[in-house]
């Protein structure tokens, strides 16, 4: 009788923890390894699968007698353990790479600085309107792992991020969508952008000719990597600058893609979510959900429909005609850039949290028009006080969400928004963007 393969699963959160139910239901020997604690619904949920784990550390010898290992996206290449499993030459892939091998299914890979997360949203609604059998997942919601072990499906639309690209060998999606490119997460890339960028593009690298590729054709780091290198798939681009013989461009406050000779319009004015950087959402998603043969109807009326995705520049109450705005998704400059550039009257902005090698400098100009105040979130605030302290008249530090919630109450006044933008990771004060997010809503309700 073959011997069980044996498979390490470095890391028990989300993607751990999902990879490690497949790898139960393919038939591996299992040891899941955290070097920090576990979260209680995640021990339930391996207990729950008989799934063996430890906490607190590694058991060096147990995970070097793998044929392969898995590591949690969050986890650094740096990290000693991966570097051991390196030396001794264990294949080492992604939850992603892994999940792939178990499915047939058509699948829509999307990535990008920004954006990721409401083009998927955006795209899932269209397909399952659309009454495709589709699954969101990916770094949004359920693992990629989980949702191909609990249930068939004929579609998947994922959200991938530049981690999750750095561990794929084979993973080749039908249809990838490239939203754009801005410097992020440089203290995992050597503060090398270049590095970044190629991470970026492993999306399109196992494609063929019968793929497609969707990427913002006025974003110039993206044309300048296209200029240098080859891909086999299909070219579709998108622009809000410039009319495209083939993709999505806007005529006439129009949104038309061309694909075939069956052209795709809508009028920008009925999208449901407004704005420059909504406008290219829609036309990724759009486009994406034109090639799986979605019908026109139904795409016109998914746009006018959708509302956004949590903690992406989310209106969270009016208190005293001031608005409460939560955008703690805005986990980098670029992101940031969006949210201030959305803002309409003076601007109280909380920003900070664990910097990734941020450039402040592009920001100047507007915190400049809209900014009359900033008050600081985070344990070490002073790269931003030092970046914006001659910038604006008032910068406080707090170190709490309800702190900084409370000051923000006192400094703003009659039609002025408050505006939760980070600009950085949450790992700091918080668990995760999300827990950033519920917290600052939580604050704002209790004044």
């Amino acid at each position: 009788m073959k011997e069980k393969q044996k498979i390490a699963i470095l890391g028990a959160g989300e993607s751990g923890v999902g990879t490690a139910i497949l790898a139960k239901k393919q038939g591996f020997e299992i040891i899941v390894s955290d070097f920090g604690k576990i979260k209680e619904k995640y021990k339930q949920v391996l207990l729950h699968h008989e799934i063996n784990w430890e906490e607190e550390g590694h058991t060096i010898t147990k995970i070097l007698s793998a044929d392969i290992a898995i590591k949690s996206p969050g986890i650094p290449d740096s990290a000693s353990i991966v570097i051991q499993l390196k030396e001794k030459g264990i294949k080492m892939v992604s939850e992603i790479e892994f999940a792939s091998k178990y499915t047939k299914a058509t699948i829509v890979g999307i990535t990008g600085s920004n954006g990721k997360t409401t083009v998927a949203t955006m795209t899932h609604q269209i397909l399952n309107e659309g009454n495709l059998n589709v699954a969101l997942a990916g770094n949004i919601g359920k693992s990629f792992a989980e949702t191909v072990a609990s249930k068939s499906y004929e579609n998947y639309v994922l959200e991938l991020s530049s981690f999750q690209l750095d561990g794929i060998e084979t993973f080749a999606p039908h249809i990838a969508i490239l939203t754009n490119l801005s410097p992020d997460h440089l203290d995992r890339y050597d503060n090398d952008y270049s590095k970044y960028i190629e991470s970026k593009f492993r999306i399109v690298m196992n494609q063929t000719k019968e793929d497609f590729f969707i990427y913002d054709a006025d974003d110039e780091m993206i044309l300048e990597w296209l200029s240098k290198n080859s891909i086999k798939s299909q070219l579709l681009p998108f622009s809000v600058k410039k009319e495209l013989e083939k993709g999505a461009y806007i005529k006439n406050n129009e949104l038309i893609i061309t694909i075939d000779n069956n052209p795709f319009t809508m009028p920008i004015t009925k999208l449901g979510l407004q704005g420059q950087h909504n406008i290219k959402n829609a036309m990724a998603a759009s486009t994406a959900s034109k090639l799986l043969s979605i019908r026109k109807a139904t795409i016109r009326q998914s746009l006018e429909n959708f509302q956004g995705v949590e903690h992406r520049l989310e209106n969270v109450l009016k208190i005293n005609n001031v608005r409460y705005i939560n955008d703690s998704k805005g986990t980098n400059v670029n992101a940031t850039f969006y949210a201030l550039d959305s803002m309409e009257a003076p601007t109280v902005w909380i920003v900070g949290g664990v910097d990734k090698g941020n450039d402040y400098s592009e920001l100047y100009p507007l915190v400049n028009e809209k900014v009359k105040a900033i008050i600081c979130l985070g344990v070490d605030n002073d790269k931003i006080v030092k970046a914006f302290g001659n910038v604006v008249d008032i910068l406080v530090e707090t170190h709490s969400m309800k702190d900084a919630v409370q000051v923000a109450y006192r400094l703003s006044k009659k039609g002025d928004n408050v505006l939760l933008s980070p600009a950085c990771a949450s790992f700091d004060l918080f668990e995760n963007y999300e827990d950033r997010g519920r917290q600052f809503k939580n604050a704002v309700r209790h004044l």
